[in-house]
């Protein structure tokens, strides 16, 4: 009995256990729960000590029961036998642990009663806790995930929706609400904490740019992760650090670059010592780290150049110069960069070295290229990236004839265009605007643009613009004038060739080099009396002789004809002559090689020439005699007026001399009258006589040196007379040291005189005649000027003429000999004469005379 109900506590204080151990398995309480051990210790120690004391007493009472009834039996002659006084006992013992059992299981269930009220307390204790911490955790502003091992991980409280953080399953999908970069350090971060136990503290932010803080920490063996959404300072604070650590991250990042690149960088203070410096501003002070070129204060550059930098930098101009310096023994030229900055400056030095050395070649390549395109004789100029004009050849000014100055300017390439339409140098278009954004679009095209300009002076240009890679264009002027004068005189021949030579009145035929025919003329055919079917291309030239032998027999005839244009010699003749037909007619006939072997024949009728040839001759000579006989008639008629002329001067001056008598008015006017008509009857003589010997070829220059200023004033006291009676004021305007030229002094003094003359004769009572005189190099160039009536452009055409007088505008007629004269001695002098004048305004006569050479004569052509 006593072992049954040891089993049966045994299995009450089991199910006890089980339910305390199941409570403490959901890990839902904070308190220690009695372990299993000691719980069954508890249980069975009770159960222990009574059936101990049950023992005992069975062991007591027996011996004294034993006792009684020996004595008993001693004293009343043994009541009870032993066995009986055992079995006595024993029922004594259990009827005594019975009734202690009872007591025992009496008291054990009021202390279970006890126990179960206490844990019914705490467990509601519990819940209680445990709803307080589950609404603490479900506030609106943080929210956590628990992992336990491989299970799903749970998760407790929310977000706020501004957050944009889900509230699903997908809240662990981080890259759908949170930015890559916190995204990417948050899974980083959970993968440490579940597998290696690193606790972590970051901020991450979300798309919607709201700050979140994430804490990861290990207890009882679980993961989890805290999200709290902060707000305003916190908030603040967490975007300050991660500021912060962006921008410390850039700074390192930038740093590194730095040091990476071979561009020399530095920092320096307000007081300009140096607070960092790249690797390579290290290795270019030759210092062994950075920091040592810092502690040094290592400069690179020249104090000269730092006193610029510092006092010419500003925040919002930066200093940007090209300096040189000596780095490791070499010079080299840097780009330099620095700019101010709150706490100091900073700047990096960029070695141009090699730039500066490609830029002096480009400069010798672009001068020796200048002077090859300078001396091609193909225009060339070259416009920048800007449209404007950076080079031109002396072909391109000579092309068009631009003012130095302008080109100098540098002028933009429609400017350009524009100053040449308005010199009407550019060929006219129906649509001008469009025409020059047709020749602009060069600097937006892939490929050189050709076109041809057919200018308004008759040449033609084919014009090549090419766009510059860099920026700007080449613009190249072919001139194709004689080219296209070439081809369209090469294809009006040949499209012309078949007309010209029908109609010509010279019989022509073309043979190949086999001797047949290749084309004939209707003259040809008609000189020869034959038909088209006869002279038909393709017939031999012995068929075609055999068919003219009915018009000539003689030995040079068509057999002489076929043996040259058939015969193989290396060297081919042409050859000449004269046939007479039978018909009278006279040809003259000449074979010609022509290219490609060919021969053409040709046949012209003298019949008419020999007549006009012969009338031509006597006609010849018949104007021959008659120019001599002019020519004798001239000079003989010359030489026989001059002779009585002089002699009427020598007596007009002798009759004025005071020593022979007295004149009354009258007769000293009779006297003046005969000596001026007497003197222009003279010049009058003179001047055909020296257009005769020009005409006649005989006239020649004396060349001598000449001093200028001598000759005016000789001129001036020549024409003193002569202005004087024409009350005309000569006004000569010439520099004092005009110089020597080389030309015949008399025939140089006669033009000065004729030209004076002249003004005076058509100057007003009154008036002033001007004479300019300078000297353009070796050229001696002078003009006369009148304010006389002028002359209109119909006379302007024929003032050179002989005997074309304007008398009946002048105070003394004459005989028009004068500028006639002028003329042809200027131009036996090389020289030029050009007239200038318009009705009502006068007139300005202008000559170059060109300095010759001494020894040389001459000759009137």
């Amino acid at each position: 009995m006593s072992e049954t109900k040891i089993c049966l506590l045994s299995k009450a204080g089991s199910e006890r256990y089980g339910f305390l151990s199941a409570l403490s398995k959901t890990g839902r309480y904070p308190w220690q729960l009695t372990s299993r051990a000691r719980l069954a210790q508890r249980l069975l120690k009770p159960w222990s000590r009574f059936c101990a004391a049950g023992t005992a007493i069975g062991f007591f009472i027996a011996p004294a029961m034993c006792r009684a009834a020996t004595g008993e039996t001693i004293a009343t002659t043994h009541l009870f036998t032993s066995s009986q006084v055992a079995g006595f006992s024993i029922a004594l013992g259990a009827i005594s642990a019975a009734l202690l059992s009872t007591l025992w299981v009496v008291r054990q269930r009021g202390n279970l009663e006890t126990e179960t009220r206490d844990i019914k307390t705490a467990l509601s204790d519990a819940r209680q806790r445990i709803s307080q911490y589950e609404a603490l955790i479900a506030d609106k502003n943080r929210r956590i995930v628990i992992w336990n091992g491989d299970d799903k991980p749970e998760m407790l409280g929310h977000l706020p929706p501004e957050t944009g953080a889900p509230s699903d399953h997908d809240f662990l999908a981080f890259g759908k609400w949170l930015k890559p970069d916190s995204a990417g350090q948050l899974d980083k971060a959970i993968a440490r904490l579940r597998d290696r136990a690193e606790s972590f503290d970051m901020v991450v932010a979300t798309f919607r740019d709201e700050i979140l803080e994430a804490q990861g920490r290990i207890s009882g063996g679980r993961a989890f992760v805290r999200f709290v959404a902060l707000n305003n300072l916190r908030a603040e604070l967490a975007e300050l650090k991660i500021e912060r650590d962006r921008l410390l991250s850039s700074i390192d990042a930038f740093e590194s670059m730095l040091n990476a690149l071979d561009l020399p960088a530095w920092r320096c203070d307000q007081s300009g010592r140096l607070t960092w410096v790249n690797a390579a501003y290290g290795h270019a002070v030759e210092a062994v780290s950075t920091q040592e070129a810092v502690e040094d204060g290592r400069e690179l550059l020249t104090t000269a150049v730092r006193e610029r930098m510092r006092s010419s930098a500003a925040a919002e101009k930066p200093f940007h110069e090209r300096i040189s310096t000596v780095v490791r023994g070499n010079r080299t030229f840097y780009d330099v960069v620095n700019v101010n900055v709150a706490d100091g400056s900073a700047g990096i030095a960029v070695n141009v070295s090699d730039v500066e050395a490609v830029r002096a070649e480009l400069e010798r390549t672009l001068k020796s290229h200048a002077e090859t395109l300078d001396h091609l004789a193909t225009p060339v100029a070259i416009f920048d990236g800007e449209r404007r004009l950076q080079f031109y050849n002396q072909a391109f000014v000579t092309l068009w004839g631009l003012d130095i100055g302008f080109l100098e300017s540098k002028p933009d390439n429609a400017e350009l265009l524009e100053r040449l339409r308005a010199a009407k140098k550019l060929p006219d278009q129906l649509s001008w605007k469009t025409w020059k954004e047709t020749a602009l679009a060069v600097y937006r095209a892939l490929d050189t643009q050709t076109d041809l300009w057919h200018l308004p002076n008759g040449q033609t240009l084919r014009v090549f613009a090419t766009a510059h890679p860099q920026g700007g264009a080449t613009w190249v002027f072919e001139n194709l004038t004689e080219q296209v004068d070439l081809e369209t005189r090469y294809n009006t021949l040949v499209k012309v060739q078949g007309e010209t030579i029908d109609h010509l009145s010279e019989g022509v035929a073309v043979f190949g080099a086999d001797g047949r025919i290749r084309l004939s003329n209707p003259a040809f055919r008609a000189l020869w009396a034959i038909t088209e079917a006869q002279a038909k291309p393709g017939t031999h030239i012995r068929a075609l002789g055999a068919a003219c032998s009915q018009s000539y027999e003689g030995p040079d005839g068509w057999a002489a004809f076929a043996e040259q244009i058939t015969s193989f010699e290396d060297e081919r003749r042409s050859s000449q002559g004269t046939l007479e037909l039978l018909s009278g007619l006279v040809l003259d006939y000449a074979v010609i090689p022509l290219p490609n072997a060919q021969t053409m024949l040709t046949f012209v009728n003298m019949t008419d020439s020999v007549r006009a040839e012969r009338a031509l001759t006597e006609k010849n000579e018949a104007l021959r005699r008659a120019d001599q006989l002019k020519n004798d008639f001239v000079q003989h008629v010359s030489y026989e007026l001059r002779s009585p002329l002089t002699n009427i001067i020598g007596f007009t001056d002798l009759l004025r001399t005071p020593s022979l008598g007295t004149l009354n008015d009258r007769q000293m006017e009779y006297v003046e009258h005969i000596s001026t008509s007497s003197s222009v009857l003279l010049t009058l003589v003179n001047d055909i006589l020296d257009l005769a010997t020009v005409d006649a070829g005989i006239m020649r220059l004396n060349y001598a040196e000449i001093e200028l200023n001598e000759l005016i004033d000789d001129v001036s006291i020549q024409i003193a007379d002569r202005l004087q009676e024409s009350n005309v004021t000569l006004e000569i305007i010439a520099s004092a040291d005009l110089g020597s030229l080389v030309a015949d002094p008399q025939r140089l003094k006669q033009i000065l005189v004729k030209l004076l003359a002249n003004a005076a004769n058509f100057s007003p009572e009154g008036a002033a005649i001007s004479l300019v005189c300078r000297r353009e190099g070796r050229d001696f160039v002078f003009s006369v000027t009148d304010r006389g009536p002028g002359m209109s452009g119909e006379m302007i055409a024929t003032v050179f003429d002989r005997f074309a007088s304007g008398a009946r505008s002048g105070k003394r007629g004459g005989a028009g000999l004068g500028l006639s004269i002028v003329d042809s001695f200027v131009s036996l002098h090389h020289g030029s004469v050009s007239i200038d004048s318009q009705p009502g305004r006068g007139t300005t006569v202008v000559c170059r005379i060109p300095s010759g050479d001494i020894p040389h004569s001459i000759a009137a052509e």
